[in-house]
């Protein structure tokens, strides 16, 4: 298992950028098309071949699927809104990474299922095959809107591939503005991590086995709540997202002094919060890149937070849930400066 999230993980890495120059490059819709495609057949791959090597392409299949829509995605939905109509971006990303939370619920109710009817892992498997193969016929029918060229009368050539990657590069590494807040992003990013050992800690605090998946939906519950309102707070200002920030850690500093059951819920607390301060991140992110490699800058981001979120685990494995507070905290104290940039 280990060998394969190590797959999973270095692929992802090594494809996280070039992909997103690609999305900007070929287009963002059929980045994202694609990426669906890949990931039906990382587990179609599973289903037909279920040995450690079947694994292992099926993972490295996932991994560059996930790569193809990070950053192509949240280009593709900023650049089809209209400049006067930028602020329905918020929202958007807010109701899709609450949906995402949500379905976890319904998603896990229906896995076991399938798995107590008998039939074992190829139902799932293929039922996943079906629902990406779906969600790419739906995303073909999201609208591409491309940035207006540089050159308005089309004299010279559309940018090739190597340009659209050093463009975005660019941006995410020298432009003030737009580095800081990535940053934020990645680091508060990585934390997400945080998320693999819920269930672990119910354990460790003695939650009941029997209710530990209840606690867990409860906290994915809380962040989805959170997800939700960070539409609404868009327009907070830095301090309102700092205050916000340093209660959900504070809420989190106790739950792991305490250390008993119902310390799950103050977990709870710090997910929706921290959920919450991270859409508005990303929301400020996208509002902040301004030249037309957005899916690039965006998989920049996507690689940092892939970073932060391996040091995660391995912070983890040292010393447990406080490396991973201490993470948490350094964002909050940093928050401030990082939006105060023009």
């Amino acid at each position: 298992m280990s060998a394969l999230f190590a797959i999973w993980s270095v692929v992802g890495l090594v494809a996280e950028v070039p992909s997103g120059a690609l999305a900007d490059r070929f287009g963002r819709r059929r980045a994202v098309v694609t990426a669906y495609v890949g990931q039906a057949a990382a587990y179609a791959v599973w289903a037909l071949w279920p040995t450690f090597t079947g694994f292992a392409a099926g993972f490295a299949l996932w991994s560059l699927g996930g790569s193809l829509e990070s950053g192509a995605k949240e280009a593709l939905l900023y650049d089809a809104l209209a400049p006067g109509e930028r602020w329905r971006y918020a929202r958007i990303a807010s109701g899709s990474s609450a949906a995402g939370l949500l379905a976890q619920v319904p998603g896990a109710a229906l896995a076991t299922l399938l798995w107590a009817t008998g039939g074992g892992f190829a139902p799932v498997a293929w039922l996943s095959v079906g629902t990406c193969l779906v969600t790419a016929a739906l995303a073909t029918r999201l609208p591409e809107v491309r940035p207006e060229p540089s050159d308005p009368a089309g004299d010279e050539p559309e940018p090739g591939w190597f340009a659209a990657l050093r463009a975005g590069v660019a941006e995410a590494a020298a432009h003030p503005p737009v580095r800081a807040v990535l940053l934020a992003v990645a680091v508060l990013g990585g934390v997400d991590a945080l998320e693999e050992y819920f269930p672990l800690l119910a354990a460790d605090w003695s939650v009941p086995t029997s209710t530990i998946p209840a606690a867990v939906v409860a906290t994915a519950v809380t962040g989805a709540a959170g997800a939700a309102l960070g539409g609404a707070a868009a327009g907070w200002g830095r301090w309102r997202l700092t205050a916000t920030i340093a209660a959900a850690v504070v809420a989190l500093v106790v739950a792991a002094t305490l250390a008993v059951p119902l310390a799950m819920v103050l977990v709870a607390v710090f997910y929706g919060g921290y959920r919450l301060v991270l859409v508005v991140l990303e929301v400020r992110l996208q509002d902040r890149i301004t030249g037309p490699s957005r899916a690039t800058v965006t998989s920049v981001s996507g690689f940092a937070t892939e970073v932060v979120g391996l040091a995660v685990f391995g912070a983890w494995a040292v010393g447990g849930i406080w490396p991973v507070v201490a993470a948490a905290a350094l964002v909050t104290v940093l928050l401030p400066r990082v939006l105060r940039t023009p």
